[in-house]
């Protein structure tokens, strides 16, 4: 070889593998291959101490604290049960306020004016019905 010192060997006894873009594991600070550097391709003892997952409730997106050696689903489980702050009747499912003055309607989905771009409710989606002024002239379809 001409260049000896470029590169280093594959931690991983099994591999060996000269590699001249070697991974070291920031867990356990051995250099590894492209291969072998995720903590469960080699094996690695300190895991533990960087391999870290907060399981957050699908609810309310709070991340639950899970002590080591239970098991997560368990403990989200029991978060659900017991401390979710997560309401369904305090979801608003109207939120889509109508822009004509005076209306105090409110819709489930937008409904946008092709030519002003505004939001309406249904009674006053129509141009003419909210005093449209996104255009002067109504298109004409010949």
């Amino acid at each position: 070889m001409e260049l000896p010192w470029l590169g280093e060997h594959c931690s991983e006894h099994a591999c060996r593998q000269l590699d001249f873009l070697p991974l070291k594991c920031n867990a356990c600070g051995e250099v590894f291959c492209k291969d072998h550097i995720r903590y469960d391709d080699h094996k690695c003892s300190s895991a533990y101490k960087k391999n870290v997952q907060v399981p957050v409730c699908p609810l309310c997106n709070a991340p639950i604290p899970v002590q080591k050696g239970e098991i997560p689903d368990i403990v989200v489980g029991a978060h659900i049960d017991k401390d979710c702050k997560y309401n369904p009747a305090q979801q608003k499912i109207f939120t889509n306020k109508c822009l004509k003055p005076g209306c105090k309607r409110k819709e489930m989905m937008k409904v946008v004016c092709d030519q002003c771009g505004g939001s309406f409710c249904i009674k006053h989606r129509h141009p003419l019905d909210h005093d449209c002024t996104g255009r002067s002239q109504p298109i004409s379809k010949a």
